[in-house]
């Protein structure tokens, strides 16, 4: 198969990208800001330079053929070399500047992250707004791909071929109680654990689906335990420990931000890992690299008063 390259449209690789990520000429055409019938006569010139059908209609969507699952990784990769191009010229002033970085972050991240995320965001960069709204993986790759999204912060993920990512929290759980609680006069062991009512955070609509890494390893010990509270989001979860004598199994960060006291648990338990995520196509955005930077703590971001007052407090 040979493909036919003169006079061909750039334009036509992001209308090939965008059909095999959503599998619907529609949906393409909206990510895209085209009609459908725009999509349509795109991919008819597509069909005409490689000389296949590339795309087949069938009941699960646009499927690819072998001659696009073999073009679909060249295809990104030049794309993303386009992008790294046109912005290497590109500048990003922080001190006036007025972007708005949007982020996917569930409500456990959020509490974790946002309030030092926005002490340091503001210190140098006092224009700089941040949007925060959760959402689930497929949604999170797509608005990363068509740029609608700056990044998100999940558990590892299995399909990292668009992405790149870093790891931005390692935790270890606690069990979190409120202050002088009865439980902290006793010798803490798994039956003590087990005597205690719990509130279970999840994002799980259904009872019978809620289980976490907490159920799952009690589980494997042939143990369970009681849950008094069912709830989904963990911001509000503390101040319930504070007025009662419900137990919360949280990362110990969370438990230290809250000023719960501290119980380590009497049994193993994985660590909490979360990545931050962002799309290959923005590895070398100047304001992308510089949000990373903030986000994962690699550079103190501040400005020339900041630095010329503490440089003062030093002498």
């Amino acid at each position: 198969m040979s493909v036919k390259f003169n006079n061909v449209d750039l334009n036509l690789f992001r209308v090939f990208d965008t059909i095999y990520t959503e599998a619907n000429l529609t949906r393409a055409g909206q990510i895209l800001c085209i009609t459908q019938p725009a999509v349509s006569n795109a991919l008819t010139r597509l069909r005409q330079v490689f000389d296949d059908q590339l795309f087949i209609r069938t009941a699960k969507g646009m499927t690819p053929t072998p001659v696009a699952q073999n073009a679909i990784g060249s295809i990104r990769q030049a794309l993303e070399l386009l992008r790294a191009g046109l912005s290497e010229g590109d500048t990003f002033e922080r001190e006036t500047s007025c972007k708005l970085f949007r982020l996917s972050l569930a409500d456990l991240a959020e509490v974790l992250i946002l309030p030092k995320l926005l002490m340091r965001v503001h210190q140098s960069a006092p224009h700089v707004s941040v949007e925060s709204h959760y959402l689930n993986y497929d949604e999170s790759v797509k608005e990363l791909a068509t740029g609608k999204m700056d990044f998100t912060v999940a558990s590892p993920l299995l399909d990292k071929t668009q992405l790149n990512y870093a790891l931005i929290i390692e935790d270890n759980y606690v069990c979190a109680v409120r202050q002088g609680h009865p439980v902290l006069n006793k010798k803490f062991d798994l039956d003590e654990y087990l005597k205690l009512s719990h509130i279970h955070l999840s994002r799980q609509k259904e009872r019978n689906a809620h289980v976490d890494q907490v159920d799952h390893v009690l589980h494997k010990l042939g143990r369970e335990r009681s849950i008094a509270l069912w709830a989904e989001h963990y911001a509000m979860a503390p101040h319930i420990v504070e007025s009662s004598d419900l137990a919360l199994t949280i990362p110990r960060s969370f438990a230290e931000q809250c000023k719960l006291s501290i119980l380590e648990l009497p049994f193993e338990m994985p660590k909490l890992e979360l990545y931050l995520y962002w799309h290959k196509s923005t590895e070398l955005d100047p304001a992308n690299r510089w949000f990373r930077e903030v986000l994962l703590e690699r550079t103190p971001p501040v400005t020339e008063a900041v630095a010329e007052l503490q440089l003062k407090k030093a002498k």
